[in-house]
Order: structure tokens, then C-alpha cells, then sequence
């Protein structure tokens, strides 16, 4: 017993990357690699509404690297962006698929938007340019950043987050109004364990208690983006509430190059606890 413990010590996972069917870089084969290459021995394919790089990464790995089938869904609350994780979620059930697809509609009907509200801010951005980056994934604001620092309108895609395409910037467009209820439902249709991601993002009227209320199993305590202290009093709400702790770097490959896949290595035993609470569901 000794001994599992010590092994599964030595095992590290980052359960929070995107590959390119998202808004991340890497093909879902370059991650594997990438994963491999930093002594993971485990990551989660969290795309953003979309399932389309988990099995290419789950044939990619083999025996080498354990892949979590996951997706990170986009809610509102208080006017303000919620993500959700969901973890070991069945990526082929057909209802859950038909309203992602649908999802992907509104995605491209708000890129429409952004780029209309960029033009009248004399930052002109054809959708086409910003599908091209997005290609093959589902767009996104990561994208519309990218073709704006392309253009030389920012300097960074940080600076144009919090300049013009945040969540109260002049070019900001609301997306799909999913509340964070409907997506907590959604995932544990599918079988998935949902997880609050980082939770630093939150804004002050939002409050954690009320996912706990809406079925919320999990917490996102270590993050990238995360200080000691945030990380710290996480755990602390996790504790408190009797929520699972996970983490993830939320690498996004060359989109994000700061953040490494790894750079968050969360020991094994969290994914053993992840698994456990996903047999209590279904018992």
C-alpha cells in the first residue's frame, strides 16, 4: 500500500489544456508529445464547447501518457463569463454533441459582432481573417486577439483582453447564454464531474457558494494564474464546501506562450479522487 503511494507520488497531471479545436496552437499530437516531453502522466483535452481533439490525442498517446476526455463550457452569470470543466464526460453522446454544434453557430455569429464593434473603433478586422486562425477549431476572443496583434493594433494579446475584448471592454460581445446551472447539468448528463475553472476570474457579485447549490462538484484550486494566497484559500473553499481539487496550467501552446503545458503539476492522487467521484455518480 506503501509502495502505490509512493508511485502514484511520482505521477504528475495537468488537467486544463486546449489543442487546436479550441483556441490553443497544438494539434492534439503535438500535445501528447509536449506532455511526454515534460514527465506528465496525465493531461485533460478541455477544449473550449468542443470534443473534436480528444480521441486523435487519446490515439496519439497510447501507452505512454493517460488522456482525460474533458471540455470546458462557457456560462453566464451576473453578466459576466463562467467557465466550467467537465472531466471524463462521454464525448459521443449525440444530444450533447447537437447542442455544442449549436454552439459553435453562436461563436461565429459573435466574431461577426466583435469585428463590427472593432471597425467602429477604427480597428478594422475582416471575420474571415479571424476564422482563418481559428481554423480547425471552434472561434473564439483568443482568436479575434491574435489577428489584432497580427495587424499591430495591440501589442499583445493580454492588451487586448483588457483594453477592448474583455468582459466590460467596448468591443465585448455576450456569447452563448448558457447559465451555470444548465452547464453543470449538461455535463453531469454526460457523465462528467464538474469543476469551477479558475475561479480567480470570478468578479465579486459572483459568488461560489451558488455553484455549490447549482451541482458543482469541483474547485480549479491550482492554476497558472493563481498567487500562494489565491491558491491557498481555494483549498481552503474546496475544504469548506467538500469539493474536489484539481488544476491545470490552461495551456494554449504557442497562443499563450508563457504557459507551458506543465507548468501546473498536480500530483496523481488528485485524478484518482477525480475517478472515484465519477463511480459515485454512477452507483
Amino acid at each position: 500500500m506503501e509502495l502505490q503511494r509512493c508511485l502514484l507520488m511520482m505521477k504528475f497531471a495537468d488537467l486544463h489544456v486546449h489543442t487546436h479545436f479550441s483556441d490553443g496552437t497544438f494539434s492534439p499530437e503535438r500535445l501528447v508529445e509536449e506532455a511526454v516531453q515534460a514527465d506528465l502522466s496525465c493531461i485533460a483535452v478541455t477544449d473550449h464547447d468542443n470534443v473534436s481533439g480528444i480521441l486523435p490525442a487519446i490515439r496519439a498517446a497510447g501507452p505512454r501518457l493517460e488522456v482525460l476526455a474533458g471540455i470546458e463550457l462557457t456560462a453566464e452569470s451576473e453578466g459576466a463569463e463562467v467557465h466550467i470543466l467537465g472531466y471524463l464526460i462521454d464525448y459521443a453522446h449525440k444530444p450533447f454533441l447537437a447542442m455544442l454544434k449549436n454552439m459553435q453557430e453562436v461563436r461565429i455569429r459573435r466574431v461577426h459582432e466583435m469585428c463590427r464593434k472593432l471597425e467602429r473603433l477604427h480597428m478594422p478586422i475582416d471575420p474571415r481573417e479571424v476564422f482563418d486562425v481559428a481554423d480547425p477549431g471552434s472561434v473564439g476572443r483568443l482568436h479575434v486577439a491574435r489577428v489584432l496583434v497580427n495587424k499591430g493594433y495591440v501589442a499583445t494579446t493580454g492588451e487586448a483582453f483588457a483594453r477592448f475584448i474583455g468582459d466590460r471592454g467596448p468591443a465585448y460581445v455576450s456569447k452563448f447564454k448558457m447559465t451555470p446551472r444548465e452547464a453543470i447539468g449538461w455535463l453531469r448528463r454526460v457523465g462528467g464531474v464538474p469543476v469551477l475553472a479558475h475561479p480567480y476570474l470570478l468578479p465579486q457579485n459572483v459568488l461560489i457558494e451558488d455553484f455549490v447549490k447549482a451541482g458543482i462538484m469541483g474547485i480549479e484550486a491550482y492554476y497558472s494564474e493563481h498567487s500562494d494566497f489565491q491558491q491557498n484559500e481555494f483549498v481552503k473553499i474546496a475544504e469548506k464546501f467538500g469539493l474536489l481539487v484539481t488544476g491545470g496550467s490552461d495551456c494554449h501552446g504557442e497562443a499563450k506562450k508563457d504557459i507551458k503545458i506543465g507548468r501546473v503539476r498536480l500530483p496523481y492522487e488528485y485524478v484518482e479522487k477525480l475517478k472515484k467521484a465519477k463511480c459515485g455518480m454512477e452507483t
